[in-house]
């Protein structure tokens, strides 16, 4: 689906030049002749990037971008503010409203297209990781926290060490980041020696011309370093380089001889967009972790544990190499919660999986079913393998009793149902070994029994 792109702008002209050259690019594109009406059609279409002017006949571009940033349902717009006049004022006064970009008329097609499509990609992630996060939480997958955040540690790049001083001490005089000059080696060093900047301001053309570009290339291509913020310093003519810049990742960009307080703005909204992508993605994270890991263990469960199961099953298909299933329950355990409460209970179940875990390979695959049932895979192992596994698991559970803040010793045994894999199938597996398991019940407990 194309992006969605409002322009704002109360000369018809101006919009539907706009329009022509943005909807070439297949762009959906939508307008609005006054700030109110631009306001309005942002909280109920939500376009992915506005365009306003800077002078509209009713309110400022400024005025309106305050009022979208100000609103919840619009404050996540990115929004351009165009001018015919190159304001430096006006500049300052749109970049503290909130906008991201401040652009000069005439518009150079080539770099208005770049900055929406740098611009929309931010969006777009933002609105995925959005959404995602608020998958986790309806399904319970996510707890929300509270974030401190700590400053922001800032890299300058430049060819001239005096350049990098001066944008240093731009920025430590109104700000409590950390800011560190740093050479485009320095920058490339593995993490381990250093603080991963969530910024780097980098002068376009380094030691040659287009150095910065291709520092930039890598910071983007580094799996530590990619989601960095990144500002570059451009020589006028901006155009070419600055079209490169942006599709290579640069989040912002900034003409070489700019006044202190441009940078410290434009290098508080490009940390904050950091942290709060940073946020997004660690809540996702700990949502999907949360939905496949079992909470009370620490162990896969269910949810994670057949499709991998199926994954093992088929490597074994093209490899000819056996594997082991085993449904592995503890015997009476109901006893255990009816004699010393629920939460000795759970202090058994957080240690029986503590000694199954360090009874196997760590290639090996555990994983809690329900309850104080747990399933077991054993990829590449033959039958005399598996079966000394389950004896040291029942061994490991059996000898040694249990001790809770409730009480104990308590003393708790194990059943293991064991099967070797053939041509069937995850779902009959995993049932032909909980038959296993039932038949190691029936004959008295605490033992392994192998399917025939």
């Amino acid at each position: 689906m194309p992006g969605r792109i409002l322009i704002a702008d109360d000369v018809t002209t101006n919009r539907i030049v706009l329009k022509v050259k943005l909807s070439q690019a297949f762009y959906d594109v939508s307008q609005a002749a006054s700030g109110a009406e631009t306001i309005a059609i942002a909280r109920e279409t939500s376009p992915d990037l506005i365009l306003v002017d800077l002078n509209m006949s009713d309110m400022s571009g400024i005025e309106i971008c305050a009022s979208l940033k100000s609103h919840p349902e619009t404050s996540g717009i990115p929004i351009i503010v165009v001018t015919s006049v190159n304001d430096h004022d006006a500049k300052i006064g749109a970049l503290e409203a909130g906008a991201d970009d401040f652009m000069v008329k005439p518009l150079d097609e080539a770099t208005l297209l770049a900055r929406a499509r740098s611009l929309l990609r931010a969006r777009a992630t933002d609105l995925e990781l959005m959404r995602r996060d608020s998958t986790c939480r309806e399904y319970g997958f996510a707890e929300s926290r509270t974030e401190f955040d700590t400053p922001a540690n800032i890299a300058m790049i430049s060819a001239a060490p005096e350049t990098a001083r001066r944008w240093k001490n731009a920025l430590a005089s109104h700000s409590a980041s950390t800011v560190q000059i740093m050479t485009k080696e320095s920058a490339l060093q593995p993490p381990s020696t250093q603080t991963v900047p969530d910024l780097y301001v980098i002068e376009g053309d380094l030691d040659r011309p287009n150095e910065g570009l291709r520092l930039l290339s890598e910071i983007r291509s580094r799996a530590e370093t990619r989601h960095a913020a990144v500002i570059m310093v451009l020589n006028p003519p901006l155009h070419e380089q600055a079209v490169t810049a942006l599709d290579l990742g640069a989040n912002d960009l900034m003409q070489s001889g700019f006044q202190a307080c441009e940078l410290i703005l434009r290098a508080k909204t490009q940390v904050c967009r950091k942290r709060q992508a940073d946020r997004l993605r660690t809540s996702v994270e700990d949502g999907l972790r949360m939905a496949l890991i079992d909470p009370l263990t620490g162990l896969y469960n269910r949810r994670y544990a057949e499709p991998q199961l199926a994954q093992i099953a088929r490597r074994a298909d093209v490899t000819g190499r056996r594997f082991a299933v085993m449904m592995v329950d503890l015997d009476r355990f109901k006893a255990v919660n009816d004699t010393y409460g629920h939460a000795a209970g759970d202090e058994v179940l957080i240690e029986t999986a503590r000694r199954i875990r360090s009874a196997l390979r760590g290639a090996d695959l555990v994983a809690r079913m329900g309850g104080e049932e747990f399933m077991i895979a054993m990829p590449d192992t033959d039958q005399a393998d598996a079966q000394a596994a389950a004896e040291r698991i029942r061994v490991a559970i059996n000898e040694m009793p249990f001790h809770t803040k409730r009480g104990g010793p308590i003393h708790i045994t194990t059943s293991i149902g064991l099967t070797m894999n053939t041509h069937r199938d995850v779902q009959t597996l995993l049932e032909v070994a909980d038959n296993a398991l039932y038949h190691a019940k029936a004959r008295g407990r605490n033992q392994v029994t192998i399917a025939a």
